[in-house]
């Protein structure tokens, strides 16, 4: 798509709607980012469905009344702060499933980790896993022993998630990736899942405590790999249906006072 030509795409991707008359559109997500079509602004923490509904802002478009949602911000322990887009209207489509409480995970190359309470998004933490582990495979030393397909479950994933709980840290972790398949300690095909094992393992370790039921959005493949880690690290994981954003956006989109 070239810059620019938000309106033509969407258009053409939804057309089959207008064409049957559909003149209500909710969009959410990384259309209303600086990249994006129109910037929105964020809002704080704590969020819920009715504080979605009445933000959201209108976007120009001449076959159809469109409406973005926007995103959320709030500050981390250190006052650092969490930004998300998309990920908030999933998360009220799994409020339900979740009883208004609980931790929301949603695995990705920005994985979040979202605590609700009384309905509402109290507060979350990003960790850059999904875009780190590309990132070691495509444009680093590690990636050049690498010659498995992506990550699975099994032995190798295993010990790179026990290698996580282990003392020295993730810089340190990481080079043993390589270190032990020049050693022979490792097969070149199974260190891509040992990778993954020790990315996944020090983010469930710092994301979620023991004992914690960790509710999981996701591709069924990332959430399996996150299931098998919480399981490992003393939590229960429970994989949530892939509609979340369509109810998400059902339930804001419901709310709203279309003019």
């Amino acid at each position: 798509m070239k810059e620019g030509q938000f309106e033509s795409v969407l258009s053409d991707e939804i057309g089959d709607w207008l064409d049957e008359g559909e003149t209500h559109v909710l969009l959410c997500g990384m259309v209303g980012s600086r990249q994006g079509w129109v910037e929105s602004a964020y809002l704080p923490c704590p969020v819920g469905i009715e504080d979605l509904a009445k933000a959201t802002m209108k976007i120009p478009f001449r076959k159809a009344h469109v409406e973005l949602i926007p995103g959320v911000v709030g500050p981390d322990e250190n006052g650092v702060p969490e930004v998300m887009r998309g990920e908030e209207t999933e998360t009220m489509g799994v409020l339900e499933s979740c009883g208004g409480n609980g931790l929301v995970c949603f695995p990705g190359s920005h994985s979040k980790w979202i605590h609700l309470s009384d309905n509402k998004i109290f507060n979350f933490r990003t960790h850059v896993t999904g875009e780190l582990f590309a990132a070691v495979r495509k444009c680093t030393i590690l990636g050049r022993t690498m010659t498995g397909a992506d990550a699975t479950i099994g032995t190798s994933f295993e010990r790179g998630v026990a290698r996580s709980a282990e003392s020295g840290g993730l810089l340190h972790h990481l080079f043993g990736v390589r270190s032990m398949t020049l050693s022979q300690q490792l097969k070149e095909e199974d260190s891509p899942s040992y990778l993954s094992g020790i990315l996944i393992g020090h983010e469930v370790r710092c994301a979620m405590a023991r004992g914690t039921t960790v509710h999981l959005v996701g591709s069924t493949v990332l959430c399996s790999l996150y299931a098998r880690v919480v399981e490992i690290c003393g939590g229960t994981a429970k994989v949530e249906g892939s509609e979340a954003a369509a109810r998400g956006l059902a339930a804001i989109g419901a709310r709203l006072k279309w003019t």
